[in-house]
């Protein structure tokens, strides 16, 4: 059964944007693995709390991620 698990900031995707990752992702299965993958397919899509994630041993915030490079 293919998978996908997207992990994202909780509150910045609406309904209808998760429901585009979940069919886009799941056409790029049937894609690759063609017809028979698509009544297979899983995608979960998880909101993960403010501050409850990071990179490179950094806790990064929302509002971190907002502020452009230059700020």
């Amino acid at each position: 059964m293919p998978f996908a698990n997207f992990k994202v900031p909780a509150g910045t995707l609406d309904e209808k944007q998760k429901e585009e990752i979940v069919t886009r992702t799941t056409e790029l299965y049937v894609e690759i693995y063609g017809e028979r993958a698509r009544a297979n397919t899983m995608v979960l899509v998880e909101e993960v709390a403010d501050g409850g994630w990071g990179i490179g041993g950094n806790v990064l915030t929302l509002a971190m991620l907002e502020q452009s490079p230059e700020d």
